[in-house]
């Protein structure tokens, strides 16, 4: 894919994230989401830090060549760690620290915007498929926009748990999201055939559990559930 066509695909993801969460008041900012202890103004900013991150990551050029690409940087951090369970402590704190949880509303959609600008022009310039380093990683710019979208449609589908009419991913930000999945996969492995989009993404991150006949499908694939935390 063209570092373009994943800039207009990580546009898409935080565009539809603003979507969720802008008409939102301060209650249903606090209802439930798929991340176990956080409400939506949590989620939110965790997001909120990743977008922060992008700005950072994208003036931060780096020499290649890169060390990971938008798939195998996910290996880097394991479905289930010490360090999750410390990360999701501090964001229930700091999202707690707001006044009201409609501030890191307000955050978002000045923040998440910005990401996207600072990705244009990059994408748009000289080199858009030059490095960059982030979390201790270098990657090339189309490699680092798919990762945020992928985080971006995954946590949209968390955000909208018990939001039943907010409005779902956008198809090209979650054929990334799905891209991923296929990679971390692996070509000796497919998908069962049931599965829509959105069941691949809840079941390949441990969102939803896999029951006896996706395990058959799966075969020894099923062991390596979930793909992605």
């Amino acid at each position: 894919m063209t570092p373009q066509g994943q800039h207009i695909r990580l546009a898409q993801a935080y565009d539809g994230i603003i979507r969720v969460v802008a008409d939102l008041d301060d209650a249903d900012l606090q209802r439930p989401t798929r991340c176990r202890g956080w409400v939506v103004a949590d989620l939110l900013f965790h997001l909120l830090c990743d977008a922060q991150r992008a700005l950072v990551t994208l003036a931060s050029p780096a020499d290649g060549p890169p060390d990971v690409d938008d798939v195998s940087y996910w290996r880097s951090f394991p479905p289930r760690s010490d360090d999750g369970a410390r990360h999701a402590w501090w964001v229930r704190r700091s999202a707690a620290a707001f006044d009201r949880p409609s501030g890191i509303v307000r955050l978002w959609t000045d923040t998440a915007p910005a990401a996207v600008r600072a990705a244009a022009a990059i994408v748009h310039g000289p080199d858009p498929t030059g490095c960059v380093t982030t979390q201790g990683h270098v990657l090339r710019v189309p490699d680092f926009l798919a990762t945020l979208t992928t985080e971006a449609v995954v946590h949209h589908l968390d955000l909208v748990l018990d939001l039943p009419d907010a409005p779902m991913p956008g198809q090209l930000a979650t054929a990334v999201a799905v891209a991923t999945m296929d990679g971390l996969l692996s070509d000796d492995a497919v998908r069962p055939c049931g599965w829509d989009d959105v069941e691949y993404l809840l079941k390949a991150t441990g969102r939803e559990p896999l029951g006896e006949r996706d395990r058959v499908e799966l075969g020894e694939a099923a062991g390596w559930f979930p793909l992605l935390g």
